[in-house]
């Protein structure tokens, strides 16, 4: 999906919680709980985030829990993700909050664009809260190459 980051729809983000950019510090801390919550390939990702300037990662915390997380710029420039909430935290307004504060950033850095791929059934959350598009024929995976194994 495509987001035009000068047209962001206004979204007024409620969340108890606090949406902020992690500290290096709390790297390891994040990359456990990224791995335990949503496996090594997230976390892979996630440690990218890490190694950015400032670091591309905001998490959502209520006093000392992660409750999520949101990456930009790891598998690509330009490139949102990516993103998750705890099972048991969702539909409380954080993906929104973690998505904002990201897309937000993006703009702040330069970008007028964002693409924020494979979806699946989200579909319809990036066009509400980011005013997210289709891209045509972004369905058709390119071909990856195979995976490591241990």
């Amino acid at each position: 999906m495509l987001v035009n980051l000068h047209a962001l729809p206004a979204v007024r983000v409620e969340t108890a919680c606090t949406v902020r950019r992690a500290f290096s510090f709390e790297k390891d801390l994040v990359l456990d709980w990224v791995d335990a919550e949503f496996g090594r390939a997230w976390r892979s990702e996630c440690d990218i985030a890490f190694a950015r300037q400032p670091v591309s990662c905001f998490i959502a915390i209520d006093r000392d829990r992660l409750l999520g997380f949101g990456c930009y710029d790891v598998t690509a420039r330009g490139l949102f993700g990516p993103m998750g909430v705890a099972a048991t935290d969702r539909e409380r307004g954080i993906g929104t909050a973690l998505l904002v504060a990201s897309l937000q950033a993006m703009r702040d850095f330069g970008y007028a664009y964002v693409v924020i791929g494979a979806v699946a059934d989200a579909q319809p959350f990036y066009e509400k809260v980011a005013g997210a598009t289709a891209i045509p024929n972004s369905a058709a995976r390119i071909s990856a190459p195979p995976r490591l194994r241990r």
